[in-house]
């Protein structure tokens, strides 16, 4: 077995001397002497065999074989900063990952915020995000799969705070015959019709939400398919308003005139699976989500 002649050390050197603009300025800024940088360089380009920097001036600049070389060596010294940063992450009790379910009713803008100031409060944990329909998201607490959760509903034996509401609305497209009806609508005028519902992704305890009493029913595994569905005019549905917000101020979606039930509201819980013992990073992601999705998840 090999090890490689040079070291990430002498590439920050080298690194530094071109971005400072000298030996005495990187000394300065790597807090080393003169003599040590000078030492570092020399040794580099005696390991390798070619010139990497070149006088142009009172600076240093890069041959064309230094700057391809220290182009590559670039990565590498990054990945090993942010491997001593997760070391350091971990050494102060950070997790490495955190799991996290999340209700396919749950905003993608608000919960894409939420992870972004997440990153960049912890920047060496990863997260594995699981996307779920209806009981999905509560089976995956209940299976010990998730530290952190947002679900419609909370499980036996968990707490969560409720962070925010949906408003579902029974839409059509313009031209769907439902629509043609001078008068309010009623459970027998739906039945008659093609309604389109998101399937459950639980498989111990699956369960329906709302009015299931339309003949013909089509199921679907992903609530923008459904939205896709109603648009074609292929079928009715309650939707939430925050994904078909844009539709019903274009008139693309127009709310069917129920007699009773034409709207409902569903709210979303963020649930920690084990609130006593969760680290850092999981408390962390739990209040980045709270904030994005109380201030602005249904907003109109």
């Amino acid at each position: 077995m090999q090890f490689p002649k040079t070291s990430l050390e002498q590439w920050r050197v080298l690194q530094a001397i071109v971005e400072c603009g000298g030996f005495a300025q990187a000394a300065t800024a790597l807090n080393r002497s003169q003599s040590a940088i000078s030492y570092a360089v020399a040794r580099l380009q005696e390991q390798l065999g070619v010139a990497l920097l070149a006088p142009d001036g009172r600076r240093m600049k890069l041959t064309e074989a230094g700057e391809a070389l220290l182009r590559d060596a670039r990565p590498l010294l990054d990945a090993a900063f942010k491997l001593e940063r997760r070391a350091r992450s971990l050494r102060e009790g950070w997790e490495p990952e955190v799991r996290l379910a999340v209700d396919g009713l749950c905003p993608t803008g608000p919960l894409l915020d939420a992870l972004a100031q997440f990153a960049a409060r912890c920047p060496v944990t990863r997260v594995a995000l699981h996307e779920e329909i209806l009981s999905g998201a509560e089976e995956a607490l209940l299976r010990g799969e998730v530290d952190l959760a947002v679900v419609n509903r909370v499980p036996p034996g968990f707490l969560g705070d409720r962070v925010a509401e949906a408003e579902f609305i029974a839409v059509a497209a313009p031209d769907h015959p439902l629509h043609r009806r001078d008068a309010s609508l009623h459970a027998d005028d739906l039945a008659a019709h093609t309604q389109v519902v998101v399937r459950d992704s639980g498989a111990r305890q699956p369960r329906d939400e709302g009015w299931l009493g339309a003949a013909r029913r089509w199921t679907v595994g992903n609530p923008e398919t459904a939205v896709a569905m109603v648009h074609a005019g292929l079928a009715f549905a309650w939707l939430p308003r925050h994904r078909i917000a844009e539709s019903l101020a274009a008139g693309t979606l127009i709310p069917l005139p129920l007699a009773s039930g034409a709207r409902y509201r569903n709210a979303l819980h963020l649930v920690v699976a084990d609130d006593a013992s969760a680290g850092p990073a999981t408390r962390e992601l739990a209040d980045c989500l709270r904030g994005q999705l109380a201030v602005r998840a249904f907003a109109p």
